[in-house]
């Protein structure tokens, strides 16, 4: 994939503050991923910068990036990225704005009195709050502050990339990028095959069939049900990638017979992280091994080839 072998069809999606899930947890989850012989995607809010996590691992890793109104950052990013090693820029589309995201407010997250909501929530469990708030610090945006400067509060960085979100977002921003960027670029957030289109007539080395799990647009399509015309449109013109929902082994199976060539992971692992570290990580990784090769064992499929939509039953 884009001139990589992996170990099996998943890769880790970017996830912003990961950071926040464990100390320096970006740097825990790239050396699982790493370990087990699959790329680690950094998120543009990352916590831990690019220069701090590509020199722990050996494999090339993947960055994500947003358009963003401040063109001199995503030109600071990219040349930075460039000069870590990293060989595939996944930009992400679906996010011109924010979305409508009560479950951050509920956490504390975001919304009024956040800040004493996170205190309490600390206080509630101590483990965390001596293993990243304290020892896991500095609690910043990382690839943010070493283009601004020194470090501030989390909440400033974030109101700063809240407020640089490009909602003008079209296909010449891919252009301008494009300028900057001559290896793999992968093309996030497509639920629709005319788009998926167009990102073949961009020459996008590949798409991510997504909906940001959910967290952009409550209610709309998932990424399971855009996959097979999507596939039906591109596949062979550019790898299709897919995220969203992929929970076991036996969900990157069904996304593979679905006509993905690989799929991301994101709250999955996670998860792992803020239970047991990089450990947590490769062990998940174990289990959705595991679970893949039973899953096709059980349906008769001997290689990732045989994986089709014949494969699956169909509820209309």
């Amino acid at each position: 994939l884009f001139g990589e072998k992996l170990a099996m069809p998943i890769a880790l999606a970017p996830v912003g503050l990961t950071g926040m899930y464990a100390r320096r947890g970006e740097v825990q989850a790239a050396k699982a991923a790493d370990n087990k012989g699959i790329p680690f995607t950094m998120s543009t809010v990352s916590v831990c910068p690019i220069e701090e996590v590509a020199p722990k691992i050996e494999r090339p890793m993947w960055f994500q990036l947003y358009v963003l109104k401040d063109r001199g950052f995503m030109k600071n990013v990219l040349e930075r990225a460039k000069a870590a090693g990293v060989t595939t820029l996944v930009f992400t589309v679906d996010m011109p704005v924010p979305g409508a995201r009560y479950r951050d407010m509920h956490s504390g997250m975001s919304g009024p009195n956040a800040a004493v909501r996170r205190v309490f929530q600390s206080m509630r469990h101590p483990s965390w709050a001596v293993d990243v708030g304290l020892l896991g610090k500095p609690h910043d945006l990382g690839n943010i502050s070493t283009y601004r400067g020194s470090p501030t509060k989390l909440e400033d960085y974030i109101g700063w990339l809240g407020d640089n979100f490009d909602p003008s977002i079209s296909w010449k921003d891919l252009e301008w990028i494009r300028d900057f960027w001559d290896g793999p670029m992968v093309i996030k957030g497509i639920l629709d095959e005319e788009d998926a289109k167009d990102a073949v007539r961009f020459g996008a080395d590949g798409i991510v069939v997504s909906n940001h799990g959910g967290r952009q647009l409550d209610g709309v399509l998932s990424s399971a049900k855009a996959l097979p015309s999507i596939a039906d449109a591109v596949k062979g013109d550019t790898k299709i990638l897919v995220d969203s929902g992929i929970r076991t082994g036996l969900d990157v199976v069904r996304m593979m017979a679905l006509g993905a060539d690989c799929t991301l992971l994101g709250r999955s692992f996670v998860y792992a992280l803020a239970a047991q570290g990089q450990a947590g990580v490769e062990n998940l990784l174990d289990l959705y091994d595991k679970e893949m090769r039973v899953a096709m064992t059980l349906t008769g499929a001997k290689t990732i080839k045989d994986l089709t939509r014949e494969s699956l039953v169909g509820l209309d």
